[in-house]
């Protein structure tokens, strides 16, 4: 028997209904001899409840008692789990982050998991309990404030724990029956991926897949931690996140090995479509060209506490001996880092700034570009075919990403979608809770 440590998003437990349903999941797996840590998020909508109650009383809540309001969601959903569980004849204890011992830094709304201590969880385990542990939140290790990890934290805090209690396995519950070619909301015609390599997920959640939080798969790639990605809605198997030979539950009485023959030994093309439309891009325009000035620049944007995506500068002119330079980044940072750049514009010395909160970003993924050619060339000739243009691009071994007219987002994923091949024909995808978490 395994250890197994499954999360749950709140879609999942969004109502009591909800809750004894994952209750009856959760007994199935310790029924079966497993040792079982579940990771669960806030009930439904709460989080966003919570942040506009915050935001009625206070125009600028300060972040340290809004990361203690923001706690009191998936306080409550593992208190009502653990008790659903007890219902079905299995012990349960309830967590709360720092109780886990999930030690973050003390950046409040944002955390960052620098170790993890659970012996209370471990404790439960021995006893025969069910450990439930509260996502998105820790403990300060210097100020020994509750913390958030920002939204997607329950993710990374769920493979943070398979990480240091030495899981067999990792699944991560959410409305949708795994990882797609692309977003089943955006292109129907989405097929779900079998088995996917922690490289190319990585790929695909930088590229704006929203199934599963960045952090949580860099995490699990260091650790190599497998996961599973399914939906708490149905039985289907979802999809295996894995690297090399491994062997691991995927239920209560289901075993996946690498070394089985129902397993693909070389891995398709392309593995899928994902997009982003929460994307902004910032020009400066006529910024001498004369070294030291980007670093400036992205000095300046760092410290503004952006994340910068991709990045374009022009050749420069002779005759003037200025360039331009454009970048995208999460359009949440653009504020902050617009009003910095602008507030260096003297020491700069750049000619004026535009930007753009209108655009959106696609991306074709799949390990299968390294020894293929011609995969640029296809993607290009699919969106000019649908009559859209590009106004950056950006290419890792395995990634070609391109920016666009945030409207045109949507037709273009199904227009590349449908070029690469990754058109299903048993019907729609289907997106249990309405969320794709």
């Amino acid at each position: 028997m395994g250890l197994v440590v499954q999360k749950y998003g709140g879609s999942s437990v969004a109502d009591a209904a909800s809750v004894l349903r994952v209750a009856k999941r959760i007994a199935a797996y310790r029924a079966a001899g497993h040792e079982v840590v579940v990771v669960v998020s806030a009930m439904g909508d709460t989080t966003d409840d919570l942040i506009e109650l915050a935001g009625a009383v206070s125009p600028d809540p300060p972040a340290r008692e809004l990361d203690m309001l923001l706690t009191a969601g998936e306080r409550i959903a593992m208190a009502l789990l653990a008790m659903a569980i007890s219902d079905t004849g299995h012990e349960a204890r309830s967590f709360t982050g720092s109780q886990a011992g999930m030690i973050t830094d003390a950046e409040h709304g944002r955390a960052r998991i620098i170790d993890v201590t659970p012996g209370r969880i471990r404790g439960a385990l021995d006893d025969g309990a069910i450990a439930i542990v509260a996502g998105f939140q820790g403990v300060s290790q210097t100020t020994k404030d509750i913390t958030t990890l920002g939204r997607g934290g329950s993710d990374t805090t769920a493979v943070a724990l398979a990480a240091a209690l030495g899981a067999d396995v990792c699944e991560i519950y959410t409305d949708v029956d795994g990882v797609f070619t692309a977003d089943p909301r955006i292109a129907p015609a989405a097929r779900r991926i079998p088995v996917i390599a922690h490289e190319e997920m990585l790929e695909m959640a930088a590229a704006g897949a929203k199934v599963l939080h960045l952090r949580s798969v860099e995490y699990a790639r260091r650790y190599r931690v497998p996961l599973h990605i399914r939906s708490s809605f149905s039985g289907r198997p979802g999809t295996l996140i894995v690297e090399g030979e491994a062997t691991f539950p995927t239920g209560p009485d289901q075993i996946y090995s690498s070394r089985s023959e129902d397993n693909p030994v070389e891995q398709p093309l392309i593995s899928g479509v994902a997009h982003d439309a929460s994307q902004g891009k910032v020009t400066i325009i006529g910024i001498p060209d004369v070294p030291g000035k980007a670093a400036a620049v992205f000095r300046i944007v760092a410290e503004a506490g952006a994340d910068i995506d991709m990045i374009v500068q022009n050749v420069s002119t002779e005759i003037t001996g200025r360039t331009d330079i454009s970048f995208t980044l999460p359009a949440a940072d653009a504020v902050a880092a617009v009003e910095s750049i602008t507030a260096a514009k003297e020491e700069l010395g750049f000619q004026r700034l535009e930007y753009s909160g209108r655009i959106g970003k696609l991306s074709l993924i799949g390990a299968g570009m390294r020894s293929h050619p011609g995969v640029s060339a296809r993607l290009f000739a699919a969106l000019s075919d649908a009559g859209i243009n590009i106004e950056m691009i950006s290419t890792s071994e395995i990634r070609i990403s391109v920016v666009m007219e945030r409207d045109e987002l949507a037709r273009a994923v199904r227009a590349v979608h449908t070029a690469f091949g990754l058109d299903s024909a048993e019907g729609e995808a289907v997106v249990y809770g309405g969320t794709g978490r």
